[in-house]
């Protein structure tokens, strides 16, 4: 049995140019950290003495026969990746809603690579985790995805991701101070709008429209490095957030989906309470708001949102990690090869018959 435990993350500058059609040409660069928020996923080799060989269970279960019959398009994906065509018993739990802007899905992605990778024996750099889960979304299953996802639930942390041309990509940590950084951690509140929503279908218009964008992209890169500056230099840290609104002014005119009239109500409305800035994060259309507001704002902040759901949470540095792993005792394979085929028929018979 093998669990991982791989992070959300939350982009504060740069999301858009972590597209291979824009950073091939440009480069690109995102802002970004994990938080204390967390998928798990639990995997073990499924005895075979079922009718199906493999069962997946998230939001609901599936019970094939091979792979080609598993809906869930990552399981599917991955298993092809890796050519593992055993019998495998597949758990996903998240602390968080999907399709909310927290990366969910390339969470799911690289954590799924880290636990089979566990199962085979292997233990890949975070690296080649990243690069894994990239290559599965983006050329396996054809979704239109960035990069800084799969970066940050590798890696982990408060840190600068950066796409360079010839497609490599690197991960710096922030350093600050502890002090400075509880500030800054003190300064956010994440909402709840409510609303859910499938990135790859925001991320698509906008990845069709990056020619036309090409100023607001290249403003939303320089936003990176500005951010950097403000957190590790000792001015005042609500500079921070009014960048934050800069940014969200800039990317609510990528594409018409980015925002709502329901989603700009929320922001209008916190704003209006003390909110310094903020963004919808993810590809944009709904999911999780980030707030950045001075502490003493936060409870006038509340109030001037009654009904959605604050969710807390703290910075995190670790990045995917396998939490739990334990060799099966005896592989059921070779309960077979110690018995005849006849005695080994019998004893899956009367083993499934005790299952019906």
């Amino acid at each position: 049995m093998i669990i991982s435990r791989t992070p959300f993350r939350m982009s504060f500058f740069g999301g858009g140019t972590d597209y291979p059609v824009w950073f091939r040409e440009h480069g690109g660069a995102v802002l970004a950290t994990t938080i204390d928020k967390y998928c798990y996923i639990s995997c073990r080799r499924l005895p075979p003495f079922f009718e199906h060989r493999s069962r997946i269970a998230y939001s609901r279960i599936e019970l094939v026969k091979n792979n080609e019959e598993i809906e869930h398009p990552a399981v599917r994906g991955v298993l092809k990746y890796l050519n593992i065509n055993d019998g495998l018993e597949i758990h996903l739990d998240g602390d968080l809603p999907a399709r909310t802007g927290l990366g969910s899905s390339s969470s799911f992605t690289v954590g799924l690579l880290h636990t089979l990778y566990a199962l085979q024996h292997i233990m890949p750099s975070k690296d080649q985790l990243a690069q894994a889960a990239i290559h599965v979304e983006q050329n396996v299953l054809g979704e239109a995805v960035g990069c800084q996802d799969q970066v940050l639930a590798a890696h982990g942390s408060l840190c600068k991701a950066t796409f360079f041309q010839n497609g490599e990509i690197g991960h710096t940590p922030i350093i600050m101070q502890p002090d400075r950084l509880a500030a800054f951690q003190s300064y956010l509140q994440l909402y709840f709008t409510g609303f859910s929503r499938i990135a790859s279908e925001v991320a698509r218009e906008q990845i069709d429209r990056t020619s036309q964008r090409k100023a607001e992209l290249f403003a939303m890169l320089e936003m990176v490095e500005e951010g950097i500056t403000i957190l590790t230099g000792g001015g005042d840290l609500a500079a921070f957030g009014t960048l934050l609104h800069e940014g969200w002014m800039l990317k609510r005119r990528l594409t018409s989906r980015i925002t709502t009239p329901a989603i700009d109500e929320i922001y209008t409305a916190a704003r209006a309470a003390g909110a310094l800035g903020g963004k919808l994060l993810g590809a944009g259309g709904g999911g999780f708001m980030l707030l950045f507001a001075k502490p003493e704002d936060h409870e006038r902040i509340r109030s001037a949102l009654p009904g959605l759901l604050q969710v807390p949470f703290k910075f995190e540095g670790l990045g995917t990690q396998i939490v739990f792993y334990q060799e099966d005792h005896l592989m059921l394979d070779d309960v077979w090869a110690h018995n005849s085929a006849d005695t080994a028929s019998q004893l899956k018979a009367a083993l499934l018959g005790k299952a019906a």
